[in-house]
């Protein structure tokens, strides 16, 4: 969709796509209830001695989630793998009983295949969260979690990474056993509905003339602070950067003045007080900041399990960056210099 054709019909292929993530959900979690009780079943048994995640992007990103909800919720050491020392180096790997959970929209990268082979050659038990079904990573996994996101036309992704976060609140929850998170993923499509019709206008005319800006999150909501990070830059050429609020305060809060902008996602779990005190310090230094929590904030968020929040409000945020990045006259379904298939050596 051009920008001309979104500024007349008042809708980008980004966020129709955006709104179809609840139904995306919905089919994910229903085509793979079975595999993710034999996933649980199977880690369990024979648990892992750490995690590795393979992944670039918005993928990344999800990876990020994981890696607090894997560690809060199993206590298993989780890290993302450098994919160029795979692909680059071809370092040597140690081996080792791991799990590898590779995520990707069209698993098809080279440097991604490379460190997943690596991962695999020593051992690891391989799980790819991929919404390309044909994909080459296929033929690496040993359980394959098909998001069933449908092919997104926009380059920039939103129901696949929400698809993959939700893949990943399921894999641990079977994994944990965790009742309390099983029920929550019973009613993520609906609350994705009603996420997704929030109204988050305000930070279109906050952030239209913006030029910096941080986003902050903590614990399970950093992934999504870095994943609306890469949103700005990507369909508004906004300059962002994310940051855990306990980080900021390590050199990176020096800069935040009367000039800078800051979007803040809060919570209902310990980690999202210090994402409020940090939103009030920068806010009393005269930044522009506005605050998505479920506890009252700038923005309406809507409250749940708290690793369910922060996939509600990445919902929230997607509409709201389409409209900003027409808003600033940008087209977020086409932007300058990417393409929708990144592939990396």
């Amino acid at each position: 969709m051009t920008l001309q054709e979104a500024l007349k019909t008042g809708r980008t292929l980004m966020e129709s796509e955006a709104g179809e993530a609840a139904a995306a959900v919905a089919a994910m979690l229903a085509a793979n209830a079975r595999a993710f009780a034999a996933i649980g079943e199977r880690l369990r048994a024979d648990p892992p001695a750490a995690v590795v995640t393979c992944a670039r992007g918005s993928s990344d990103h999800a990876a990020t989630y994981a890696k607090y909800l894997i560690e809060t919720m199993t206590g298993t050491p989780t890290a993302s793998a450098a994919l160029s020392v795979a692909s680059l180096y071809d370092g040597p790997t140690l081996a080792g009983k791991r799990l590898c959970l590779a995520i990707s929209q069209s698993g098809q990268s080279p440097d991604l295949l490379a460190s997943v082979e690596q991962q695999k050659r020593a051992g690891a038990y391989v799980v790819a969260l991929l919404n390309a079904e044909d994909a080459p990573l296929c033929a690496l996994a040993d359980v394959v979690i098909a998001l069933k996101a449908s092919p997104e036309k926009s380059v920039a992704a939103t129901k696949s990474y929400i698809a993959s976060l939700a893949a990943i609140a399921a894999l641990v929850a079977a994994w944990a056993q965790d009742d309390a998170l099983e029920d929550a993923l019973d009613t993520l499509p609906g609350q994705l509905e009603r996420a997704f019709a929030l109204d988050w206008s305000p930070a279109v005319a906050a952030f239209a003339d913006a030029t910096n800006l941080f986003v902050l999150g903590r614990g399970y909501g950093y992934g999504v602070a870095q994943e609306a990070a890469l949103k700005f830059k990507e369909t508004s050429s906004l300059h962002a950067e994310s940051f855990s609020a306990a980080e900021v305060r390590h050199g990176p809060m020096a800069i935040v003045g009367d000039t800078f902008h800051v979007l803040a996602f809060g919570g209902s779990d310990r980690a999202a007080e210090s994402v409020r005190e940090a939103a009030a310090e920068f806010r009393g230094r005269g930044a522009t900041v506005l605050l998505a929590d479920p506890a009252g904030g700038d923005l309406p968020a809507l409250p749940a399990h708290p690793a369910i929040e922060p996939i509600l409000l990445i919902q929230s945020f997607y509409r709201m960056a389409s409209a900003l990045a027409v808003a600033r006259g940008r087209n977020p379904d086409s932007p300058p210099h990417l393409n929708k298939v990144t592939e990396t050596l």
